[in-house]
């Protein structure tokens, strides 16, 4: 054989042969992973086990139950997680008209359309069946050569998501084609090697959804005990008082614009926001991405200082406008004087020795449904200083005001504790999973 065959051939074996940069110490000896495509991971004895959805004129509104068959929609596909909020039904008989179109427990869904494109779940086992969107995509693993697991999290892991989105179109919103996932190329080794790797990332995902669960169960405590801590409707009092307040004078009624004046910030412009700015800043959009009821460290900073509108410590800062509704009941209170505050943010600033902004603005998303009764607008939504100032509350003394915050605020440090501890497990998987599976574009060695 000549020089140029060898070559030749040790490159081919080099594209479809790889190792991972960590193995299990059992398999350091066994054999390279062989590259395979997506499609062969489906089950052959199965009919639609690699299929898509219906066409939209097949599934329509008006073929929508109260029950019967779930739809699996494009909101119930997560990333690498079921998403079980929103649920709509259609009936047995649609459905059956519909069997290519069924989906089932332990089958793998992988969505079509971003963000991001070809994220996959796992169906789970409520329900006996299930009918697809016409974004989603069955994958019926072959249980005899394939751990089911394994192919889960490898579609969910960054090497693979590589893939589908270069083989995805769209500019704003990537999409991808059956025939185009199921020719993209993955890497497997034995069913033993895979069953290792998936029950040490199964174990990892236990780990993180206990951990998400006790997230949420401190989340509800909070939320539950806002309930208690502030006034019903109708109410003066609240039903949870604290024992140096039991015998203190009712809660005061008042409209905001008694207690409050209301200013605007100034428009930053984008080119000003920059990591080493002059001056902190808050802009528009961060009031619904990063704060939530106190803002404890700012994220930006700006070059612009022309005619800037500064806070003042104990403001309180509220969007006033935004796509729905909902999001213009988020305030934020600011215990930091000086910082440049963008357009779109409406300010509410209180006497700091009278009514602490950490209260108020907690109170105020408290009292969400009744500021949305003060919203205006039908396509853009809009929050406006004339309008809230009619926002009747109920206050105590500023003591009891101030014993209220720190209860809720020392709430939101055990949210905070859990939500990075969450956040680390996740980023220990997510390195862990860029070690364990194969690049497909690099060669290892």
């Amino acid at each position: 054989m000549s020089n140029k065959s060898t070559q030749t051939s040790s490159n081919e074996t080099a594209i479809n042969e790889r190792i991972p940069k960590l193995r299990f110490p059992e398999f350091s000896n066994s054999p390279k992973w062989k590259k395979i495509k997506l499609i062969t991971s489906a089950d052959k004895k199965i009919k639609w086990s690699f299929t898509g959805g219906p066409f939209g004129s097949n599934l329509k509104s008006s073929d929508y139950t109260t029950d019967g068959v779930r739809i699996i929609q494009l909101q119930n596909i997560g990333d690498g997680e079921f998403i079980d909020s929103y649920k709509i039904y259609t009936s047995e008989q649609k459905a059956d008209e519909l069997l290519s179109c069924n989906i089932y427990p332990g089958d793998i869904i992988l969505a079509k359309m971003g963000d991001p494109v070809a994220r996959a779940c796992l169906i789970h086992d409520r329900h006996s069946r299930y009918v697809m969107c016409s974004d989603g995509i069955r994958l019926a693993i072959d249980r005899e050569k394939f751990n089911i697991y394994f192919i889960y999290s490898l579609i969910n892991s960054d090497q693979f998501r590589k893939c589908a989105e270069k083989a995805s179109t769209g500019s704003t919103r990537k999409r991808i084609g059956l025939d185009e996932l199921k020719k993209l190329p993955i890497f497997a080794p034995s069913p033993i090697e895979q069953k290792k790797i998936a029950d040490c990332l199964s174990s990892l995902d236990e780990l993180i959804a206990a951990q998400s669960q006790k997230l949420e169960a401190i989340k509800a405590h909070k939320k539950g005990l806002m309930q208690q801590l502030f006034p019903a409707g109708g109410e003066t009092v609240p039903k949870l008082r604290f024992s140096e307040f039991r015998s203190a004078p009712d809660w005061e009624e008042s409209r905001l614009g008694e207690i409050a004046t209301f200013f605007k910030g100034k428009g930053l412009p984008k080119s000003t926001i920059t990591p080493k700015g002059k001056n902190l800043c808050i802009h528009y959009g961060e009031l619904f991405t990063e704060y939530s009821e106190v803002i404890e460290t700012i994220k930006s900073r700006t070059d612009f200082n022309d005619g800037c509108f500064l806070s003042v410590e104990n403001d309180v800062l509220m969007p006033t406008s935004d796509v729905t509704p909902k999001g213009l009941a988020k305030a934020c209170c600011i215990n930091l004087g000086g910082v440049v505050l963008g357009g779109d943010i409406l300010v509410i600033r209180t006497d700091k020795f009278l009514v602490s902004g950490e209260f108020l603005s907690r109170l105020i998303r408290h009292l969400e449904k009744q500021v949305l009764q003060l919203v205006s607008g039908s396509t853009v939504f809009h929050l406006y200083a004339s309008s809230i100032e009619k926002l009747t509350l109920f206050v105590p003394s500023f003591e009891e005001q101030q014993k209220v915050a720190a209860c809720l605020s020392s709430i939101d440090e055990l949210i905070a504790a859990q939500t990075q501890k969450l956040d680390t497990l996740k980023a220990h998987k997510k390195g862990l999973m860029q070690q364990l599976f194969p690049s497909v574009d690099e060669v290892n060695g």
